[in-house]
């Protein structure tokens, strides 16, 4: 057995002193660090004892250390590279469900040669925690479970009879809500401690003032990060144009409808939105796709429904697409969920989708007078564990908490450092 630490202030350490290496709290007191040596380890897994010190010699293979599957506060455990060899094959530590550094997964590796590590259990909230480090790292950085709701921009409608803009395409992770074009939700995001997390929010296209285009395609919403899969939503298409060569709907996260006298609907992207529709008769003009149905073609002429989210805690509609063209005096309705209506009577712009819904924008009305509406901006939220909310964000997102969750809400560019 060996001893490290001060020198004995009190009377020798004895057998009856130390049980299973643990020294007594009468010794502790007397500033004696005690730790039981084991012989060196060369196997692949080793199942360790609190109190005790391993040599671990990795030059024939990694190992994986299981730790105790139940702690007292103080306890400690050592180990050394015995050969100077993990950094080419490195030591890694199953916590046992247990926390280790405030986090049950992943297993923290220990990869840099000549390194030695003491873990001391602390509590139940940060587990093990190494008291001695010889690279000063936090090792395997602590991952965490974050849902999503990423909205793109509208799309612009068309100008003069033209189709309603489609909804900014919608991708959702949170609680198996429907996403966009009523697919299944998509697997939530595992996000790093430390890294930094791009947010940004799509702008929504503008509407047609002339002739010569249809309406804008709106922007782009996306979460990027160097260890993930982005997350990125097509911005929604622009409606066609009634008088002019641009009839045709434009494809986007949900298609732009198509102009009065032959334009067609613009396609949706799969996964995200849904197209619109196509011009109904020689007089009118569809509507634009939303996140959950096609843009209309006839009736109503009206913008295609999004869907609901309840991932801030309460339910919002989000991703309606700009309503079209009716060839009458009525406004055909935007989508539910911020399409703007198109215009009414014999002169009228389309209406705008709504801000931070990604909504499409209404189709002008008038012969070769009337503008389309602006599509809406887009959206990104973040609902994390509020135990690993970091409170490190740029672009001074809305930050709320629901249960045990804390939510980002960005109605702007931004980011979010796990």
């Amino acid at each position: 057995m060996a001893y490290i630490g001060k020198t004995p202030t009190a009377a020798p350490l004895t057998s009856s002193d130390v049980t299973d290496g643990i020294i007594s709290t009468a010794k502790i007191a007397d500033g004696i660090e005690v730790v039981d040596w084991q012989s060196v380890v060369t196997a692949s897994t080793l199942t360790a004892v609190a109190g005790r010190g391993y040599p671990i010699n990795t030059t024939s293979n990694a190992c994986t250390v299981t730790l105790p599957a139940s702690a007292s506060v103080g306890e400690t455990i050592k180990f050394v590279d015995y050969a100077r060899n993990w950094g080419t094959n490195a030591l890694t530590i199953n916590p046992n469900s247990l926390n280790f550094q405030g986090a049950s997964s992943p297993n923290p590796e220990y990869d840099t040669n000549m390194q030695s590590v003491t873990i001391t259990y602390v509590d139940a909230t940060q587990g093990w925690i190494p008291t001695v480090d010889d690279a000063v790292t936090y090792e395997t950085s602590q991952a965490y479970t974050v849902d999503f709701l990423v909205v793109a921009g509208g799309g612009g409608g068309g100008y003069d009879r033209g189709g309603g803009g489609g909804a900014g395409g919608y991708r959702n992770s949170y609680n198996s809500e429907t996403s966009g074009g009523n697919s299944s939700s998509e697997t939530a995001l595992e996000l790093i401690t430390g890294t930094v997390y791009t947010i940004t929010v799509g702008g929504g296209g503008a509407g047609a003032t002339s002739t010569a285009s249809e309406g804008a395609d709106g922007v782009a919403s996306s979460i990027a990060g160097s260890d993930i899969t982005d997350i990125t939503s097509t911005g929604g298409g622009g409606g066609g144009t009634g008088s002019g060569s641009v009839r045709n709907g434009q494809a986007g996260g949900s298609g732009g409808g198509g102009a009065y006298n032959s334009g067609t609907a613009g396609a949706g992207t799969s996964g995200q939105g849904m197209a619109g529709g196509a011009y109904g008769s020689s007089t009118t003009a569809a509507g634009g796709g939303g996140a959950s149905e096609v843009g209309t073609g006839a009736s109503d002429y009206g913008g295609g429904n999004g869907l609901s989210s309840s991932i801030t805690g309460s339910a919002v509609t989000r991703g309606g697409g700009g309503g079209g063209h009716d060839g009458g005096s009525s406004a055909p309705p935007g989508g539910t969920g911020g399409g703007g209506a198109g215009g009414q009577d014999s002169t009228s712009n389309g209406m705008d989708g709504t801000a931070n819904t990604g909504g499409g924008g209404g189709s002008g009305r008038g012969d070769g007078v009337a503008n389309g509406g602006d599509g809406g901006s887009g959206v990104v939220i973040l609902r994390l564990p509020t135990a690993s909310y970091s409170s490190t964000t740029t672009g001074t997102p809305t930050v709320s908490t629901d249960g045990s969750d804390t939510i980002l809400l960005f109605n702007a560019s931004g980011s979010y450092t796990a």
